[in-house]
């Protein structure tokens, strides 16, 4: 094993400047692009008086496709925070038991595992924007399919439109996440996928609060057979959504040292001498620690209105808010803080900190006030996603694409931490259930503090 210092600085995956696949670059206007954030971003600035001119013509190049993709993380949170309306709702209908109803939540996630590695060869077939676009199409015939399952009041059929939710999830996923990674310097990774947080989180509650406003009535009253119209809404939203993403001005891009070629290997010399994609520890141990985050996170986002449901407090629903305000405060010191005052790996140590604390005092303190701690493990929770990812892709070169595939796969946590919750808190109390998010925060330490580092020849 040798320390990351040993390896060259320009040994990442990453460059400092995004590179957009549009063509011949000598002969098309996007090579002006190529060409700005050349002169931005790279440590060779060339001093250049024409430098200020090029920025201001091309700065709002950059501004749209975030304000695309930011939509699209607005749409990822929506699509799973209608789990915490769901796993109440299917209790009091249809009579299943703690474990039963959480099932709806592992089988939005079990996809993941599935499709992770499918979604990355459909991005290689079509391009990240195409898979986008048809993430969101997927997405309407699940919602169509939880109609059915009211209709049906089948328990199964719920699981399977889940289940196809959670399958446009992965594929979404898998184009957003590296995308974002990608379009622009690695070292701020953090900051711009903080700003994509902050719309994904926003979105859990909004399911939950949405359908109690549009059927006026409280959590406890709503049946599966009100859910036709809600949903029937939710999936004309998909549907415009699916549109807008094939037409939206999203340039392709890709990492350095992507491509098989003698100039990506120099790009990234740590990756071109490796044969396969599970040669990078730092990757492997990034999987874990993001499988175990994803889980976590689940569990401190869809929860919320269960545990309040089952302290018996009014206006079940209101509770929704309680992690996102947590998550996104996080994601605005993200957006401050990353990379000028710390870095990415100190954020995600300090990150791990908080949310440690915030477990303990969940299952510590009264019942009455413990629901309110689990905004300390979403505060803990906020930039762990934003460190993961470029901390576990750093490097990885020709395997980038792969990388990420595997990372989407470790998503599959979301499926297993929020099902054991659900029989922990059969088996002993809703409160003491939360003990489970303890030992993955600490591996989730360990991996800021000294797993990110490793490196093999």
């Amino acid at each position: 094993m040798i320390a990351p210092e040993q390896t060259s600085q320009r040994a990442v995956s990453f460059p400092a400047t995004p590179v957009f696949t549009t063509g011949n670059r000598n002969n098309n206007p996007s090579s002006y692009i190529v060409t700005f954030f050349y002169y931005i971003y790279t440590p060779e600035t060339h001093k250049i008086n024409t430098k200020l001119n090029i920025m201001s013509q091309n700065k709002t190049n950059f501004a749209i496709p975030l304000a695309f993709v930011g939509m699209m993380f607005f749409a990822i949170g929506f699509a799973l925070g209608i789990n915490s309306l769901l796993v109440p709702v299917l209790q009091g209908s249809l009579g299943i038991s703690n474990a039963a109803s959480y099932l709806i939540i592992a089988a939005t996630f079990i996809p993941f595992l599935i499709f992770g590695y499918p979604a990355g060869l459909t991005i290689k077939a079509i391009g990240y924007k195409r898979t986008m676009s048809l993430s969101f199409f997927i997405f309407a015939v699940a919602f169509y399919l939880f109609i059915l399952s009211a209709d049906g009041k089948s328990f199964p059929l719920f699981l399977l439109a889940s289940f196809i939710s959670g399958a446009a999830n992965a594929f979404l996923q898998a184009s957003v996440n590296p995308y974002i990674t990608i379009l622009g310097p690695i070292e701020s990774a953090a900051k711009r996928i903080s700003i994509m947080g902050i719309c994904n989180k926003l979105a859990w509650p909004i399911p939950s609060i949405f359908i109690v406003w549009l059927l006026e009535k409280d959590v406890h009253l709503i049946g599966i057979q009100d859910l036709g119209l809600p949903f029937i809404i939710i999936i004309i939203a998909f549907i415009i959504l699916g549109i807008m993403a094939f037409f939206a001005p999203l340039p392709e891009v890709k990492a350095a040292g992507e491509d098989e070629s003698a100039d990506a290997s120099a790009a990234c010399p740590y990756a071109a001498g490796k044969t396969s994609v599970f040669q990078f520890p730092h990757l492997l141990l990034g999987c874990l620690a993001l499988f175990l985050y994803v889980g976590v996170e689940t569990v401190s986002l869809g929860t919320l209105v269960d545990y309040a449901n089952a302290l018996q407090l009014p206006n079940a629903a209101n509770y929704a808010w309680i992690a996102p305000i947590g998550i996104v405060i996080g994601y605005i010191c993200g957006i401050i803080f990353i990379p000028k005052y710390i870095s990415q790996a100190a954020a995600l140590k300090i990150c791990s900190i908080v949310a440690i604390i915030g477990s303990l005092l969940v299952v510590l303190t009264p019942e009455a006030i413990s629901i309110y701690f689990i905004s300390f493990m979403a505060l803990g929770c906020s930039l762990m996603w934003p460190a993961l990812w470029p901390l576990a892709m750093a490097d990885l070169g020709k395997f980038t694409k792969a990388g990420s595939s595997l990372l989407i796969m470790a998503m599959f946590g979301g499926a297993v931490i929020p099902t054991l919750y659900g029989w922990l808190k059969d088996v002993a109390t809703p409160q003491h259930a939360y003990w489970l998010c303890l030992p993955c925060f600490l591996f989730i330490l360990y991996y800021g503090i000294a797993g990110y580092k490793i490196r093999t020849k």
